[in-house]
């Protein structure tokens, strides 16, 4: 089966899972690799074969996304070019990772598009949901990247096609130690804002990996490093615990190295505060900033943060299995296909997608 996988490039998430998915995809299939978004700081180690630039946000340094920055660096025009330019018609199956050029590519060629992503996971029905009011958010996890059907991961198995995370093979092979630091990755504050607040608990070493910073440079007991992926993964495998931001790969990792795990969730990013809402539910502390205020809720996680322990199996070459037997299934019986939308839909969409940004830029 000739099989297009699309990543979204936004973050770290969505490659490190797609590290682990495609070589398994690869065993029996011929794969194609789509990548779209310019936030990724982790390398993909086989072919890709088309390069977008996406939509991407982008990460701010005060603990929450950057729509002026998101606005500057959006590329409409080249996205609806991508769009109507992607071969979709030429694979067999279009498997897309919450990435919107392959989504929207699919929707308007009435293309089927399997989704497997963590947001489906997050807006099942049965998943833990923010409290907070936030319309914008949801409608972006439902539209950003629309499929035909959806399989979801996340910290627990909500629902019958959610499943628990995909831990990569070069983390699930390690045997977790404490040598007594512990590692942050907070990709939305800056490094002096992290420094200000680590550096007042000084019983313990802080190795930031900083997004923000390509040298490695110490301040006091807080060690500012670039971000590597080896050396990320020693630094958590060794950690006495992990304090990160709420997304999904990291804090499933340091729950499966059973590491104690603190996160905040960005500011202005539903998904994150939904994912809070979930860690909370298992008894995970989340603090809602980087401030003086947080810091004896800090200080009371290193001195007494207990390990919640979970169980998440190898099962990820079975789950991809059974999904590509499910829609090869519905492709023969005639289920998935979606009728094809016409240019005139396609740039009301993009319209809309427009709108979307003005009214974020107003909110945030």
């Amino acid at each position: 089966m000739k099989i297009l996988y699309a990543i979204q490039g936004t973050g770290n998430g969505h490659v490190t899972r797609a590290r682990e998915i495609v070589p398994l995809l690869k065993k029996n299939h011929d794969v194609d690799v789509l990548i779209s978004g310019i936030q990724a700081d982790v390398e993909l180690p086989f072919q890709v074969q088309y390069r977008f630039h996406g939509l991407s946000f982008i990460f701010g340094k005060k603990g929450n996304i950057d729509i002026a920055e998101t606005y500057r660096k959006s590329r409409l025009k080249q996205l609806i070019k991508d769009i109507k330019a992607l071969p979709v018609d030429e694979y067999d199956l279009v498997i897309s990772d919450f990435e919107p050029v392959s989504s929207w590519a699919c929707y308007f060629s009435g293309k089927p598009c399997i989704s497997v992503s963590h947001q489906v996971g997050v807006i099942n029905k049965n998943s833990p949901k923010s409290r907070q009011f936030d319309p914008l958010g949801k409608a972006i996890l439902r539209s950003y990247a629309p499929s035909s059907s959806q399989y979801g991961f996340h910290f627990q198995n909500y629902d019958s096609h959610i499943f628990t995370p995909v831990i990569r093979t070069e983390v699930r092979i390690k045997k977790p130690s404490n040598l007594g630091h512990y590692t942050v990755y907070l990709p939305a504050y800056n490094d002096a804002r992290i420094i200000k607040i680590l550096s007042k608990i000084e019983q313990v070493e802080w190795q930031v990996f900083s997004k923000h910073n390509k040298e490695s440079v110490r301040h006091g007991n807080v060690w500012i490093r670039p971000i590597n992926n080896n050396q990320f993964i020693d630094s958590m495998v060794n950690s006495a615990g992990v304090f990160c931001g709420a997304g999904f790969e990291t804090p499933a990792e340091a729950l499966f190295l059973n590491k104690k795990l603190m996160v905040i969730p960005m500011k202005g990013q539903y998904e994150q505060q939904c994912n809070a809402a979930a860690l909370e539910e298992m008894g995970i502390p989340v603090i809602k900033s980087l401030k003086k205020k947080h810091l004896k809720k800090i200080e009371e996680w290193v001195l007494n943060g207990k390990i919640i322990p979970v169980n998440y199996p190898d099962m990820t070459e079975s789950i991809l299995n059974d999904i590509i037997s499910i829609e090869a299934k519905a492709k023969i019986d005639n289920l998935t296909l979606i009728p094809k939308k016409s240019d005139f839909q396609l740039s009301a969409n993009i319209n809309f997608l427009k709108k979307l940004e003005k009214i974020a830029s107003g909110i945030f």
